[in-house]
């Protein structure tokens, strides 16, 4: 909850919703401390929620340095805010209080960037992040709408100066809002184009499920696809399979970048091993072998209550255990494992393999072949990469 009319409405009819269990409903306001009078606001929207005795909390940002995309950094930090506090409270669902004139704004700035299917679909009604659910029940309503709700209700809300600033690329879609509406590019016309692209999009994730479930194994984390079936399909269902297996594998908020997905496909076509979101794709016996790069995790180190790269732990281990650590192999790891070619395993898949060591000694390294008492596991396996496909 900002505290502008978008948010205090969503507020204000949710209270009514759940009117007779407020205690299913918490606000929560970001305070960026980017301007003054930020925290004194903040404390202007607790206000606005006590009085529909609804509990609220402000949370703090304080990590801004100055680099980089404002608006970017602090939707982001927003987030990881918002589902963090989530999380701890044992919230299930976020409601967020995007409109349709959010939506038409976002499908303009994705058309300026020449977006595909996925940007044109805009804002999506329901995503997970961080395990939490977020949903935008006022995307189909528009922000006026939402300001006649709110005086009918004698129900105020608070201006951000911000949305007046024509540094901001949002804000200078809306101030050409009404004249692109004169050409027929309305706010419900634009919000239309998003369904559409977003029902187009459904039906792509689909078929590139269809087509994982063919092509696709899964080898201790890496993806391996079958490359003669891999060069039949579509170059679109080539391209979203691609994508989905580094984002698997490399992590990170943000997809890779179409122009080089695209280079990547060229470079499969032809045999080539290239590098892509701290991914390395390669040729091996008839596959395509994705895997981590080593230069990505190379210093990356776990002990053996936590969580190495995102994707491995060490499973089962005796308390007593403390001095075993989860890292990369290695070359140092390789030379330890005397049938690491016995795995037929390429060696740049086994450099980046998660293995467990005590001190300078490899005490189990299972991809190439190196095993012990001490297991190493995957939390996410196969069925969570291909549930992945279809969730947005």
């Amino acid at each position: 909850m900002s505290g502008g009319s978008d948010s205090v409405a969503l507020l204000h009819a949710l209270s009514q919703v759940f009117s007779a269990q407020r205690n299913m409903l918490h606000a929560v306001t970001v305070d960026h401390g980017l301007r003054d009078g930020s925290l004194a606001e903040a404390r202007q929207v607790a206000q606005m929620a006590q009085e529909l005795n609804i509990p609220h909390t402000i949370l703090s940002w304080e990590g801004w340095d100055r680099q980089g995309n404002l608006q970017a950094h602090a939707r982001q930090a927003r987030y990881d805010l918002m589902t963090r506090w989530a999380k701890e409270n044992e919230i299930a669902v976020l409601a967020l209080g995007h409109t349709a004139d959010d939506q038409a704004e976002t499908v303009l700035m994705r058309l300026a960037r020449a977006s595909g299917v996925d940007g044109l679909a805009g804002i999506p009604r329901r995503r997970m992040v961080q395990g939490i659910t977020l949903v935008r029940p006022l995307l189909d309503v528009s922000r006026a709408d939402l300001r006649a709700y709110l005086s009918k209700h004698g129900q105020g809300w608070i201006e951000d100066p911000s949305n007046d600033d024509p540094r901001f690329e949002r804000v200078r879609m809306r101030a050409a809002s009404g004249m692109l509406a004169e050409l027929g590019l309305t706010v419900d016309a634009l919000a239309e184009v998003a369904r559409n692209m977003a029902r187009s999009r459904e039906a792509l994730d689909w078929y590139t499920f269809v087509a994982a479930r063919e092509a696709v194994q899964l080898d201790f984390g890496d993806v391996l696809i079958d490359l003669r079936r891999f060069r039949t399909l579509p170059e679109e269902i080539a391209r979203r399979l691609l994508v989905q297996a580094l984002s698997w594998i490399g992590g990170g908020p943000y997809q890779p970048r179409r122009e080089a997905v695209m280079e990547a496909l060229a470079s499969i076509r032809a045999c080539k091993t290239t590098t892509l979101h701290g991914c390395i794709v390669l040729s091996h016996s008839g596959l395509i072998w994705i895997c981590r790069e080593f230069n990505a995790v190379r210093r990356l180190e776990a002990d053996a209550d936590n969580i190495w790269d995102r994707r491995w732990r060490i499973a089962d281990h005796d308390a007593s255990q403390t001095d075993l650590r989860l890292r990369a192999l290695g070359r140092a790891g390789i030379v330890q494992c005397g049938d690491w070619k016995q795995t037929g395993r390429p060696y740049a898949a086994l450099m980046c393999s998660p293995s467990v060591w005590r001190g300078d000694q490899v005490v189990a390294a299972p991809q190439a072949g190196l095993d012990s008492s001490v297991r190493i596991e995957l939390i996410a396996g196969a069925e969570e990469f291909f549930a992945c496909i279809l969730s947005h």
